[in-house]
């Protein structure tokens, strides 16, 4: 059908401004983008991009006509068939580190489309009106709104060896002494060392690297030379090509980059393009130790032949820099049905729900990730090897970590964080029907006096059992003891242990649920009942089990010198978990004496500046907010040793309860009856009742205010109010599900897998791959899910 160029002069059109999201990567609903089969469509009015069959849809409900449409094809060029090669250094996304994908050239073609006609005008055609060409070329110049969140996140792009070139290099005193290096053969100066060699560019002596904390390097000889003469620069010999080196600067303390280094090997007659490399690269050692020897390749399952698997449900995430946590983390959510059913079956109900931005809506994000993740139609085996199946949750991304610091930035992130970040953003956005219901339970806490012998019960909502790994409970104690002694012995002598070798603590998970629910005996706190300070008992319990149990093992600890440390243990993980014998009585009990009411805790202003120092280095928010409460914004010092005292209990990261001021009370029943007398199901009642803290007045009042909502997922709503009717009845029984693993030393770098029990057989997510698992390694597992199997 035919469209005059009169007629276009009618079509409602904007130019985008500075303030402006222009959507052009990607469609707001799907992941059609400009390479897909038809292209993607993107408004000329609201900016967003569309799918064809979006596109006409939307049409049709805001007569929003004009749009560009971009079409890009791949072309293959000689320079990209090389073959893989393995990282070298620490860091994602650049050159050298870890490749997501492919990198490949593109021909565009772009043209204003008038739909439904399917009219076609390319953007030089001078009859166009000229608002509609200024509109066109605008969109064509903007900068994509991906494009913008990512300059914006690209700040914290993480990178292991980031180096800057050397304040000294421009002016380094060499020696003229007469020294020459062979290409070859070198030992240490001052030891019989033949590798881990670093040549000093002033005067040329050659000397061994610095010991590492494992027994392997050198024996320190080449720092010692740095001591006596204060020449700064050394190179790292083996590691000479001509692209560079290893140059470490003692001055700058850093690992730099020797801008006249090729002159300066030249002086010791080194040949910058003859030589080749003999020896791992700095950022390679590290990197060996981030993968923590063995753990990277067993929890990626290296070695052994993947079978890639495609179809509903086995689509890959693309990491878009660091980005695995999320990625883990939402593999595994999906395999929820509380989540299948919300956001993947209900995928058609968020599509233009509302006139709201969707590439800025969490719940519409969530639809479209689950639909990519879950439909199967990104899931279709590639032409090649090298390609996968995987969609790029970028909006997704965008969204979650908007307005949040290290969300927002490709910085690695700890999992469990994100998951429990994700559930409150959720739960916030839908507060009647909480995403974290499935994994929502009530524990129990009992207090003793010592003195007395009254007792206090109080009860709180966890969405996470954090276990605390009981070193003590090794079921190889002796062994692991003997390999400390030895490794002790080995720094000591200046020798090197293989590191293959290690001897992890093996470690029953049900010792970590025993250390959870033992009694824990807490001194010098203050008993209302004995009016002093006592030592009281006290005891957790589960008063409700959930849907689904997300277990933490808490490898991450500090050592005695506060740096941060990872627990070398292998966990002896059942496949079914019986938590029966954990399940609290209810309350106070026959032949218990209640304590008298607590006096009311002094009001205390948190001092978030001390919070946010706490936090940086490495701890929960909520376990810094507790450091600084109790110890009564005296300063950094006394909270730090709070946390240093404290960081091993339970509850240390669970949110913080004001004593006296927590409001934990049931929904009254009679409460219910009256509201129901007002002609509601039960369900409104409840949640209405939970939203207002139990007044029936506003209860009802919020029923009237809140209806839209209420008929919006009214379905959802008898699931989830059946899966709340049934927390009371789950005894306790659970079987694995999931597991995430993380490889590396500490949370804020490393890599994160997610393994998942998929139609009988164990599944590997690693970012855009998904296979069948082989060899899954429950045992070195951070995150563990199990669903209930009553």
């Amino acid at each position: 059908m035919s469209v005059s160029y009169e007629s276009l002069k009618q079509i409602a059109v904007r130019v985008p401004g500075p303030s402006d999201r222009v959507y052009k990567d990607e469609c707001a609903y799907s992941f059609t983008t400009p390479e897909s089969e038809d292209g993607l469509y993107v408004s000329l009015y609201s900016f967003y991009g569309l799918s064809k069959q979006l596109a006409l849809e939307y049409v049709a409900k805001t007569n929003y006509k004009a749009f560009l449409h971009i079409k890009r094809v791949k072309v293959r060029t000689e320079s990209q068939k090389e073959e893989h090669v393995p990282p070298t250094r620490l860091a994602i996304g650049l050159e050298g580190g870890f490749q997501d994908a492919a990198k490949h050239q593109f021909k565009t073609e772009e043209q204003i489309v008038i739909l439904p006609e399917g009219a076609v005008f390319n953007l030089d055609d001078p009859k166009l009106p000229e608002g509609l060409r200024k509109s066109a070329e605008g969109v064509v110049s903007a900068e994509s709104a991906f494009k913008v969140a990512e300059l914006e996140s690209i700040v914290g792009t993480w990178d292991g060896e980031a180096r800057q070139p050397s304040k000294l290099s421009a002016d380094l005193l060499q020696l003229d002494n007469g020294v020459k290096i062979p290409p070859s053969g070198w030992k240490c100066s001052r030891c019989e060392l033949t590798d881990n060699l670093w040549l000093n560019l002033t005067d040329g002596a050659i000397n061994c690297g610095r010991s590492f904390f494992t027994g392997t390097g050198g024996n320190n000889h080449a720092i010692q030379h740095y001591n006596e003469t204060h020449f700064p620069l050394v190179v790292k010999l083996g590691t000479i090509t001509h692209k560079g080196a290893d140059v470490y600067s003692y001055d700058e303390d850093d690992m730099v980059i020797d801008t006249h280094l090729q002159k300066h090997l030249a002086h010791f007659g080194i040949d910058m393009a003859a030589m080749q490399k003999t020896e791992k690269s700095m950022a390679e050692l590290e990197l060996d130790m981030n993968q923590r020897i063995g753990e990277w390749a067993t929890c990626t399952e290296e070695g052994c032949k993947l079978e890639p698997l495609f179809g509903p449900g086995y689509t890959g995430l693309v990491n878009l820099g660091n980005s695995c946590y999320m990625n883990a983390v939402m593999q595994m959510l999906l395999t929820v049905p509380h989540f299948v059913r919300r956001y993947f079956e209900k995928y058609q109900g968020y599509i233009f729900r509302s006139d709201a931005d969707p590439n800025v809506d969490l719940r519409t994000q969530m639809a479209k990730l689950a639909m990519g993740v879950l439909s199967g139609q990104y899931s279709k085996k590639p032409a090649t090897d090298a390609e996968c199946a995987a969609v790029r949750p970028q909006a997704f991304k965008n969204v979650v970590g908007r307005n949040h610091p290290e969300f927002s930035s490709k910085r690695q992130q700890d999992a469990e964080e994100f998951f429990c970040y994700l559930l409150d953003l959720l739960d916030k956005e839908d507060k009647e029907h909480p995403a974290s219901r499935p994994f929502s339970f009530e524990v129990e806490e009992r207090i003793q006096c010592s003195k007395t012998k009254m007792v206090a019960y109080k009860k709180r909502e966890e969405r996470v059992l954090r276990l605390v790994v009981p070193m003590d409970s090794a079921t190889n104690k002796q062994e692991v003891e003997d390999y400390q002694v030895k490794k002790k012995a080995a720094e000591l002598n200046k020798e090197r242990l293989d590191p293959k070798g290690n001897v992890l603590a093996k470690i029953p998970m049900s010792a970590c649920i025993s250390a959870f629910m033992a009694t824990e005996h807490v001194p010098d706190c203050f008993s209302a009942a004995a009016n002093e300070k006592v030592t009281i008992e006290k005891t957790v319990r589960f008063l409700t089990f959930p849907e689904y149990l997300l277990v933490q093992v808490k490898k991450f600890t500090l050592a005695p010198d506060w740096t941060p440390l990872k627990l070398d243990i292998s966990l002896d993980v059942p496949d079914e978990l019986d938590l029966r014998a954990f399940r609290a009585k209810g309350g106070l009990q026959p032949g218990e004496e209640s304590m008298p009411g607590e006096q009311e805790t002094p009001s205390v202003q948190i001092d978030e500046g001390v919070v946010n120092q706490l936090v940086e280095m490495g701890f929960s928010r909520e376990g810094c907010r507790k450091a600084v409460f109790f110890t009564k914004n005296s300063g950094l010092e006394q909270a730090m040793q709070w946390v240093m005292d404290h960081m091993g209990d339970p509850d240390f990261n669970d949110r913080l309860v004001i004593p006296g001021q927590a409001d934990v009370s049931p929904i009254d029943d009679a409460n219910i009856e009256m509201v129901m007398a007002m002609g509601f199901p039960r369900s409104k009642a409840s949640r209405a009742l939970r939203a207002t803290q139990n007044n029936v007045e506003r209860a009802i009042e919020w029923i009237f205010s809140n209806a839209d909502q209420q008929n919006e997922s009214s379905s959802s709503d008898e699931a989830d109010e059946g899966s709340s009717s049934s927390a009371a009845n789950r005894q306790g029984l659970y079987r694995l599900t999931a597991f995430i693993t993380h490889m590396g030393s500490s949370t804020s770098s490393g890599h994160y897998v997610c393994h998942l029990r998929k139609e009988g057989r164990w599944v590997i997510c690693n970012d855009e791959k998904v296979a069948l698992s082989e060899k899954p390694p429950k045992d070195l597992a951070y995150l563990y899910l199990y669903q209930c199997i009553e």
